[in-house]
């Protein structure tokens, strides 16, 4: 019952979606849409693990509001209005301007979106570079690769090195090209940096001085400004995710609307798992998992990085990053079945202890 709740949403949504698409577009539309949104879940798998990393720190409203206000965020925000924002932008075009050429010439559309490419690729590529970085970058008990993972952490100790780090792979992703593609690509990335450092600090600064009202202990969940700011991490990195799929979804349909369906669709279903890691607590069960996906994160963010000059199919994208969410997830199982069997063998030496040690005294 509670999987049902938490998925509730995204089949009353892709219902809804599908009938839609069957209504306006017939058999073959609602065909489409159906593709786009299978494409969007199975190739973002990795972004609801790095979702529910940050959602479990915050409140259950704070959850709710992700899988409400979010979902509308993510489908009509991010995978609509922002790529007519992005041409617009690009093109010096009104958005009125975008949105008549997106309806009535999707292909001059989709050629404007494809020249924004590089921009938008250095934009997501930096967001998401950081996040793994600083992941990767940093001292932790659990390790799933340790002799990679503690050599990171160790360089990790020097101030910095995740920018550096991301700058280097901006600045050397930019020299690919040339003139003002390689100046819009640099002002992309460091804006990407600037909003990654001002969103990921703002939250945790508040989080770090939030207090639960009367009691003065720190908060068990996040709430108020911080969860606010979270939120808006979540919007941010969803945004560097979806970029990339918007622009691929147009090898399958022209038609924006189509597309909006589809990837909402495959949004949805991301929201709802993410959730339901946080509420099972999946993460905490299958301790690789949330490194598995950082190195997903980082794969992503290089690939990005590439196709501002190279050309990188959809599925060698996805393919890598469902590859090392399955060999964390396969690495978990394991490190489970090991602890059992070592709990197994430890139990029956605890028992023959307490039994020999509660045995009476000769007299």
């Amino acid at each position: 019952m509670s999987a049902l709740r938490t998925f509730g949403w995204s089949f009353g949504v892709t219902t809804v979606a599908l009938a839609a698409a069957l209504l306006f577009w017939g058999p073959g539309g609602l065909a489409t849409v159906a593709v786009l949104g299978v494409l969007e879940v199975s190739l973002s798998f990795d972004n609801a693990v790095i979702n529910a990393t940050v959602l479990r720190r915050m409140s259950g409203f704070w959850q709710r509001m992700f899988l409400t206000v979010g979902i509308l965020i993510a489908v009509f925000g991010m995978r609509l209005v922002l790529p007519l924002l992005v041409v617009s932008a690009t093109t010096r075009l009104g958005p009125g301007a975008v949105l008549d050429l997106a309806v009535n010439d999707p292909g001059s559309y989709a050629e404007h979106l494809d020249h924004a490419h590089p921009a938008i690729a250095a934009f997501g590529g930096m967001f998401l570079l950081m996040i793994a970085l600083d992941f990767l970058l940093a001292e932790r008990e659990v390790h799933w690769l340790p002799p990679v993972e503690r050599t990171l952490a160790r360089a990790g100790r020097l101030d910095r090195l995740a920018v550096l780090l991301a700058v280097g792979a901006l600045v050397t992703a930019a020299t690919t090209l040339a003139g003002s593609a390689q100046s819009t690509v640099l002002i992309s990335g460091l804006l990407g940096l600037f909003t990654y450092l001002a969103v990921g600090g703002l939250s945790q600064y508040f989080e770090g001085h939030g207090v639960a009202v009367g009691d003065g202990r720190p908060r068990s969940a996040t709430v108020g400004r911080a969860a606010f700011f979270l939120f808006l991490y979540l919007e941010v990195l969803d945004a560097s995710f979806s970029f990339d799929g918007v622009v691929g979804a147009f090898a399958i349909s022209q038609n924006i609307f189509q597309i909006a369906l589809g990837l909402g669709i495959g949004a949805m279903f991301i929201r709802s798992l993410t959730v339901h890691l946080v509420r099972r607590g999946t993460l905490d069960d299958y301790v690789y998992l949330e490194h598995g996906a950082h190195y997903a994160i980082g794969a992503l963010a290089v690939i990005l990085f590439l196709t501002i000059r190279y050309e990188v199919p959809e599925v060698v994208t996805g393919g890598i990053g469902v590859a090392l969410i399955l060999a964390s997830f396969l690495s978990s199982l394991a490190r489970n079945r090991r602890e059992r069997d070592d709990r197994a063998v430890a139990a029956p030496e605890t028992d023959a202890r307490l039994t020999t040690e509660n045995e009476p005294m000769p007299r």
